[in-house]
């Protein structure tokens, strides 16, 4: 065998390997980019996702604090209705009962008075 010939096929299979385990590693480097960008896209979403729920919250909590500002007149009446109702109930239960002996007479009349005042006008 002629030296040349022999120099030319260790080169040849040499660049084959060569050229083999530069295409390899160059689809690992394709695969590796294409899952950085898919891995981006989806890192990028959480952000828009976490973005709007953010900007959801705070629309939530302006509302609440608007609701809130809307609705304290309507509270502090309530509170002041209540306050009168609550006097009344003390008063029928600091008062002795109108049929002593008797609570189911006592409940009637005092249903009784309490049907007299809700008729006036």
């Amino acid at each position: 065998m002629n030296p040349i010939l022999i120099a030319l096929v260790i080169s040849l299979t040499a660049n084959a390997t060569l050229g083999w385990a530069y295409l390899g590693q160059r689809d690992d480097t394709t695969e590796a980019k294409t899952a950085l960008r898919d891995m981006e896209g989806q890192r990028d979403g959480a952000r828009q996702a976490a973005s709007e729920c953010s900007d959801s919250v705070e629309a939530l909590r302006d509302l609440a604090a608007q609701r809130a500002r809307d609705a304290a007149p309507a509270r502090a009446a309530a509170a002041g209705k209540a306050q009168g109702h609550n006097q009344r109930a003390d008063t029928i239960l600091s008062t002795p009962a109108p049929v002593p002996g008797d609570v189911c007479a006592s409940a009637q009349t005092r249903v009784d008075d309490w049907l007299k005042g809700r008729a006036k006008p």
